[in-house]
């Protein structure tokens, strides 16, 4: 009787370029923006625009962004994932524990293959998006349904959402708790989530009501008041309404009304990433010092072993 691994976990992460270069950039961006999920514009009209304006413009700019963050080893992102999913291995000896990207490398479609032709049976694909959206969590499930209708004799399960897991909320309280013990408590903790267009939460998307539920629990865990946090959200992109209240300008009213210190946290990425480390972590500190205050980002959980424990207990929690 073979001792083989059939039941298999895919932690799948939104995906990064392989190179800080702005050819790289521009094949992930292009891979990324050309998602329907991601942009709804028809693509008769954003082909066009996208092609013919954005990526020139964008690839080389983020390019030097990427520079600023990258590890000896790569991508922050792609690192992360890469030492999460080995971490998670650890946590759960009977399963085969992978990672993948839904843009770019490793592939989704791709680690579905391979792990089908390793004979697994029945594989647990959890996207790294702990709250639910139709523009992340939904495009995974679309390449997931595709896959699965070629492959109808693997069982593949897709983990929704985990917004509320009380043990990925207490991991990341207890991340936090464990900075203040480490370096004092700020003025005010703020929760930066990436934002979505306020047109697609208007359509049905329950992205705000899934921010809103994760940051509650895990003020409560914290034991915070009502006036200890708040929420916020970044990384807007075009001229349209997003989600509010931008986290960059309330950081600064923050600022202003007399809070030195504040503390900013970034519970909608499992992984350190571009838009924690260089929007936030760089980009908000040094326009705050600007404004004569002081920002601390506290890390995502990343590779951290409460982090793998939490979601390797969410995979074995889905019945078989």
């Amino acid at each position: 009787m073979s001792d083989a691994p059939t039941t298999a976990l895919l932690a799948v992460n939104l995906g990064t370029p392989e190179t800080p270069t702005a050819p790289a950039v521009r094949r992930y961006l292009a891979e990324f923006l050309s998602d329907p999920r991601v942009v709804s514009i028809p693509a008769i009209l954003w082909k066009p625009l996208l092609y013919g304006l954005i990526l020139p413009l964008r690839s080389g700019r983020s390019a030097q962004k990427y520079a600023q963050v990258w590890l000896p080893e790569g991508s922050p992102l792609a690192v992360y994932s890469r030492r999460l999913a080995q971490a998670m291995q650890q946590q759960l000896p009977q399963w085969r524990v992978r990672e993948a990207m839904r843009y770019g490398e490793p592939a989704l479609l791709k680690a579905l293959d391979a792990l089908a032709a390793e004979g697994m049976q029945r594989i647990v694909v959890l996207p790294l998006y702990p709250q639910y959206s139709t523009t992340t969590t939904a495009s995974i499930e679309d390449r997931v349904q595709q896959w699965q209708a070629r492959n109808p004799k693997v069982l593949v399960q897709t983990i929704r959402d985990y917004a509320e897991d009380p043990r990925w909320v207490a991991a990341v309280a207890a991340s936090i708790a464990d900075y203040w013990a480490q370096h004092g408590r700020g003025g005010k903790l703020v929760f930066s989530f990436h934002g979505i267009p306020q047109r697609v939460a208007d359509a049905g998307d329950p992205y705000p009501q899934r921010c809103e539920a994760s940051a509650k629990a895990i003020a409560a865990a914290l034991g915070l008041a009502s006036s200890d946090w708040e929420l916020t959200y970044q990384s807007r992109f075009g001229r349209e309404r997003w989600l509010q209240p931008y986290a960059e300008p309330r950081l600064w009213e923050l600022a202003e009304s007399g809070i030195q210190t504040l503390d900013v946290v970034c519970p909608g990425f499992a992984t350190d990433c571009l838009e924690t480390l260089e929007e936030v972590q760089m980009g908000f500190t040094e326009t705050l010092t600007a404004r004569g205050a002081r920002m601390r980002y506290i890390p995502c959980l990343n590779d951290s072993s409460a982090h793998a424990a939490a979601l390797a207990t969410l995979a074995t929690a889905q019945p078989a």
